[in-house]
């Protein structure tokens, strides 16, 4: 098989399924993993594979648990004998005023964000290391670097071990494995915007030089950027994505 293969977690909606709808344009066939947004999945799956000519296979898993992420990736090299790219997408955010905070919200966050991304770059990256070849793009947070949020510390916190975790894997599969991650700021997700109040929105925009919330497809395109030869020597970068944010 000549043609590239993706594996793009929590892919079924917002910025997820935006990367697969780039990669699909560009040729790629994707590996599209869920753990809930079942519907949402398939019907992307089924428009990508009609309107591209891939082909397209949807997994549910918990990247959060070992044997569900062996069994995804086990079903991904049955259906396509490979995986060059792998974008560690999925993710989970529960904000809550810190008073209100538990050891609970915590621990599921780091399990889904920062383990879960560990877990399936571990899979797949002893596969691609073994091809010698592949590139994992981590999706963290400028939440991550510097914008702090006492109500979203776990999510934060998540997000820059994640910065960590890609330093790490960039030198523990040199030099066959490019790693890189993609800061996003405010991108005006459907989730986003439905949960953000207009007058926060609005404050929020006057901190970006740009003044608007980025786009999914604005993450999609330097995605798609990194997981391309035009970035073969791109590796262990992390690349802010926020319109200019202060």
């Amino acid at each position: 098989m000549n043609e590239k293969v993706v594996l793009i977690t929590g892919a079924g909606r917002g910025i997820g399924a935006a990367i697969a709808e780039k990669l699909a344009s560009n040729g790629y066939h994707l590996i599209l993993n869920y753990l809930t947004s079942e519907k949402e999945t398939k019907l992307l799956q089924k428009r990508l594979e009609e309107i591209y000519a891939i082909k397209a296979i949807c997994i549910q898993a918990d990247i959060s648990k070992e044997e569900d992420v062996q069994n995804m990736v086990a079903i991904a090299l049955q259906a396509f004998e490979k995986i060059d790219v792998l974008v560690n997408n999925a993710g989970i955010a529960i904000d809550t005023l810190y008073e209100n905070k538990t050891v609970d919200n915590f621990r599921k966050t780091l399990d889904v964000n920062l383990i879960g991304t560990f877990l399936v770059s571990k899979y797949v990256g002893d596969h691609m290391y073994e091809k010698k070849k592949g590139t994992i793009i981590n999706i963290a947070s400028t939440n991550g670097i510097d914008e702090y949020f006492p109500m979203c510390l776990d999510y934060d916190a998540s997000k820059a071990g994640v910065i960590s975790l890609t330093h790490n894997l960039s030198l523990q599969y040199a030099p066959y494995i490019r790693v890189n991650a993609i800061a996003p700021g405010w991108v005006a997700t459907e989730n986003e915007m439905r949960e953000l109040d207009q007058e926060y929105i609005t404050l929020e925009q006057e901190k970006i030089y740009l003044k608007r919330f980025g786009k999914p497809s604005e993450i999609a395109n330097v995605v798609s950027f990194l997981a391309s030869e035009d970035a073969s020597f791109v590796n262990n970068a992390i690349i802010r994505v926020d319109g200019g944010q202060r």
